[in-house]
């Protein structure tokens, strides 16, 4: 799918509401208060109408959609390019390519994109697993020898080979919160966990040492690989992310930080899926409405 494709496909608002209805209902359309069988009015915006509860919606009711005045096919077009971008797409790039009236409606309109790229009920990792952290934003202030990251935002990273990829916006690196993000995402019938020679490592995988199944390469002795032993599989994709933040984003508050991770790692997790856009699309049309209040509270 290209932006020659969506603009071929889905030119008006009626084609768009078509494939959306095909993603939220493949087994025919239903009342969202009754889940009942319901009828097609008619009408322009494509209404249906529920004769068990008199109740009337359309296919953009309670989803990311919702009260957006935006046509569906400025939406499938940004959709496609926050798909297709590696590095991500800015507000800003995204407001002139898609000749949208205000930043605020495109930053808008992205993070609502990026809501719905939040995976949930997610499986465990297991296999051979790497995990580290990196910090991002600020700078480094220098005391002697003695680097500080007070004013950096901490980002954990935990990459099972060959399977998923996962990032998370973490309060600190100290040995319980990483202990919480090994508990709740890395199974314990894992193979391997791999991380740095980061002190608070051996604490938090303590249940994992104890037959052996924590291991640890020595970057403070200028040592990144031994054997299978390494980090460098999450490395890499830090360096996705940090590209997309310097060369892309440009500037990332604290707060939202964690919506650039979960798009990161959405579009990461299936760069080889040839439906990525449909797959987005469908995520689009199961997610919770965002409000501007909310995303801004």
């Amino acid at each position: 799918m290209n932006l020659v494709d969506i603009n071929t496909m889905f030119p008006t608002d009626e084609k768009c509401r078509e494939l959306l209805v095909r993603l939220r209902w493949p087994e025919g359309v239903q009342c969202l208060r009754c889940k009942m069988p319901v009828v097609e009015l008619e009408t322009e915006k494509q209404l249906f109408y529920c004769k068990q509860c008199d109740y009337q919606f359309t296919v953009t009711a309670g989803t990311i959609f919702n009260d957006s005045h935006l046509p569906l096919n400025k939406w499938f077009l940004a959709t496609l390019l926050l798909c297709e971008a590696k590095k991500g797409m800015s507000a800003c790039q995204m407001q002139r390519t898609l000749g949208i009236g205000s930043y605020r409606t495109a930053w808008y309109l992205c993070h609502r994109i990026r809501a719905a790229m939040v995976e949930v009920n997610r499986p465990m990792l297991s296999g051979k697993v790497e995990m580290d952290e990196t910090y991002v934003g600020g700078k480094n202030w220098w005391k002697g020898k003695a680097a500080k990251n007070d004013n950096k935002e901490v980002v954990i990273g935990i990459r099972q080979r060959g399977g998923d990829l996962r990032f998370f916006h973490a309060s600190d690196a100290k040995s319980g919160t990483l202990e919480k993000y090994i508990r709740e995402n890395i199974s314990e019938d894992v193979d391997i966990l791999f991380t740095d020679d980061w002190k608070a490592y051996r604490s938090a995988a303590k249940h994992l040492r104890k037959d052996g199944r924590h291991k640890t390469i020595r970057h403070k002795l200028r040592v990144y690989a031994k054997g299978d032993i390494y980090t460098n599989t999450v490395e890499s994709a830090f360096s996705l992310l940090k590209r997309g933040i310097m060369g892309t984003w440009h500037k990332v508050s604290a707060k939202h930080l964690q919506a650039y991770c979960e798009e990161m790692t959405f579009r990461f997790n299936r760069r080889k899926n040839s439906d990525l856009f449909l797959d987005t699309l469908r995520h689009m049309v199961t997610a919770p409405v965002l409000t501007f209040e909310k995303l801004t509270a």
